[in-house]
């Protein structure tokens, strides 16, 4: 179950087809949903769980919280989408575009992959790249 929350004045706007394009990533991936829960909020909100659960005192467009268990996903994935437009100007692509790219980052890490150093980010990027051509 993917369930969609929002703490600002924001909505999606194709909750379905977007649900439909992550239950089809986590299963060509080999995984299966428990539940995922997004929550869309500013960065205030955001930076207050940065700074409360992981002792960042940054501002960040993403933070997933993971409780997976082997192949089961289940976790809450919190995004800022003034990060996300802000993001979105700074690498020249549309806001739907990387809001899209950033939703399925989170997934992608429930799904094993990290991106903490360059090889590790490479992989991670070339999966976004892959599952972005299929959301049609």
């Amino acid at each position: 179950m993917i369930n969609f929350n929002y703490e600002t004045d924001f909505s999606l706007k194709n909750e379905d087809h977007i649900s439909n394009w992550i239950l089809n990533t986590i299963s060509e991936e080999a995984y299966k949903i428990e539940a995922i829960n997004y929550v869309f909020c500013d960065d205030e909100y955001l930076h207050k769980l940065n700074v409360e659960f992981l002792n960042h005192d940054t501002l960040t467009d993403i933070i997933s919280f993971d409780y997976s268990i082997g192949k089961l996903i289940q976790g809450d994935i919190f995004i800022s989408v003034e990060r996300v437009k802000d993001n979105a100007k700074d690498f020249s692509v549309s806001f739907e575009e990387e809001l899209n790219r950033v939703i399925i980052h989170g997934v992608l890490h429930y799904c094993g992959y990290k991106d903490k150093t360059d090889s590790e980010a490479k992989v991670m990027r070339d999966k976004e790249n892959h599952y972005l051509k299929q959301l049609v």
